[in-house]
């Protein structure tokens, strides 16, 4: 079938999700209470593609990323610290082909004389919502974390760079010749589904000062579930779903803070 790895992703991570979840439930009953609401800003760099099938040579498109975020940190167990973040998120993704010959060297159109490039930007509303569990201060020092959850996407708009006409592109010769890659149905086709969905998980560093608020520094992967242009049998691709490596910074400050001098 066509999205039965697909299928087996969701079905692993959903339940990583759903044991996150429960165990940060599980505190309310055990662990000491926090009722900590910090809100702020976060920016980033998202590099990212798509998994195409049939495959399409590809290098990584860069993109910006940058939104509004909330944190609710609710438990501390034992050491880990108990919260669910929630962004909301305008970001700049899509792909950029990788146009070669057999021979690895870049593609020449014989009409223009340039090398033959293409490149879909497309822009998506992201609204990502992450378990989290972390070690280390709250307050005042640094705090190692790791957050993991689902995350659903709006396409919002998309344009094209491409220096060549597309009818006169350099085809794959059948002397070996010219591109590598004989698939470019995707260079004319419009996202045929604007909701993307998937899964995002990170790892990171913050920086908590009583009075200057928190800093944050994060890597994070992001995988989609979903395809951007139709999957049945009577369509061109089998998969057409996103992947990105996101490195964000954000700053947090705090509207509720847990009042204890046992909490540092």
């Amino acid at each position: 079938m066509k999205n039965s790895h697909h299928l087996t992703t969701y079905r692993l991570l959903t339940v990583l999700v759903t044991l996150l979840l429960t165990a940060q439930t599980a505190t309310a009953q055990v662990g000491e209470h926090r009722n900590n609401l910090a809100v702020g800003v976060n920016a980033g760099f998202i590099m990212s593609n798509i998994n195409f099938l049939p495959k399409v040579p590809q290098s990584m498109h860069t993109g910006l990323t940058g939104g509004i975020t909330a944190r609710y940190t609710s438990e501390k167990y034992f050491n880990s610290i108990c919260a669910i973040v929630a962004e909301l998120n305008y970001a700049q993704v899509g792909w950029k082909e990788n146009i070669l010959t057999p021979n690895d060297e870049p593609v020449i159109n014989a009409i223009t004389g340039l090398r033959e490039e293409y490149q879909r930007d497309m822009t998506y509303l992201q609204l990502p919502v992450f378990a989290r569990l972390g070690w280390g201060r709250e307050q005042r020092g640094l705090q190692f974390y790791f957050q993991v959850g689902p995350q659903l996407g709006y396409f919002t708009g998309e344009s094209t760079k491409m220096n060549f006409d597309f009818a006169q592109r350099t085809p794959v010769y059948t002397d070996g010749s010219g591109r590598t890659s004989s698939i470019v149905a995707q260079d004319t086709m419009a996202v045929e589904h604007k909701l993307d969905y998937g899964i995002a998980g990170g790892l990171g560093l913050e920086f908590s000062h009583p009075r200057l608020g928190h800093f944050l520094l994060e890597g994070r992967y992001y995988y989609g579930l979903g395809n951007i242009y139709g999957n049945t049998k009577r369509d061109y691709f089998a998969i057409s779903n996103f992947a990105n490596i996101v490195v964000k910074l954000t700053y947090l400050f705090d509207i509720t803070r847990t009042k204890n001098p046992k909490i540092k």
